[in-house]
């Protein structure tokens, strides 16, 4: 494969362009896609022409945005497809017992992955979006899937600085390591204030059949202390996606 004088190849130069889209910008001038994916101008102007001209972006006016080919190239070989269309019936019925959102994160690198969420009008504030990631050390989600990793991970995760989105973030490895522990006791995640002052996140692990845990499905609600009547309704709720899971 081709590599330019930095020694990158071409590849990794447009997995760079395309990780400059995030959910606050998804249409970016191609200056702005140069200066986030650190590239000289032409040569980011020459691979969003590429892109473009294979589908993978699109122009909108004087900006690109990732197209509909990308998506349904990932969706093909998504590993998470069979995950999502065997979760959204129940986490249906999950919304409809909240009211506000539910839910469902994965495991992906040091982050927790959302690849599913409803929401409802009037909810409460979530931060969280399909195909947006959290650091795992923050969210319900992200910390039952920590409690749940292995010790490589966990101790990773442990010994970098933990940053804070609020007061509430736990911030401090040993109360971390702590939380974890409670976690693994008791099959729940419960974060009031953690990501936002106003919002509870919630999470259980859904579990194959096997025991393995392959994901968290989670409910974000008001903080208002009352979150702890949703475990019984998420409890049910990952035992009946993991039920499901067959491979």
């Amino acid at each position: 494969m081709a590599r330019s004088d930095s020694g990158e190849s071409v590849l990794e130069r447009v997995v760079r362009i395309l990780e400059a889209f995030t959910p606050d910008a998804p249409a970016l001038g191609v200056g702005e896609v140069a200066r986030r994916a650190g590239l000289p101008p032409a040569t980011a102007s020459r691979l969003v022409a590429d892109l473009v001209a294979h589908g993978l972006l699109v122009r909108d006016d004087r900006r690109v945005r990732v197209g509909t080919r990308l998506w349904e190239l990932a969706s093909r070989a998504s590993p998470t497809l069979s995950l999502r269309e065997t979760a959204m019936p129940v986490l249906e019925d999950l919304h409809r017992v909240v009211g506000h959102h539910a839910q469902l994160g994965v495991l992906d690198g040091d982050e927790v992955l959302f690849v599913e969420r409803l929401s409802a009008d009037r909810a409460v504030i979530n931060l969280t979006r399909i195909a947006a990631r959290l650091p795992l050390h923050a969210s319900s989600s992200g910390q039952v899937l920590l409690a749940f990793a292995s010790t490589v991970l966990q101790e990773r995760v442990l010994a970098r600085p933990l940053g804070g989105f609020t007061r509430n973030t736990i911030t401090d490895p040993a109360a971390l390591r702590r939380v974890l522990a409670e976690i693994r006791e008791r099959g729940v995640a419960l974060c009031p204030g953690h990501i936002h002052l106003d919002a509870t996140g919630v999470a259980v692990p859904v579990r194959r059949p096997d025991g393995q845990v392959v994901a968290a499905v989670s409910v974000v609600v008001p903080n208002d202390g009352e979150a702890a009547r949703t475990v019984p309704a998420l409890t049910e709720a990952a035992r009946r996606i993991g039920s499901r899971l067959t491979h």
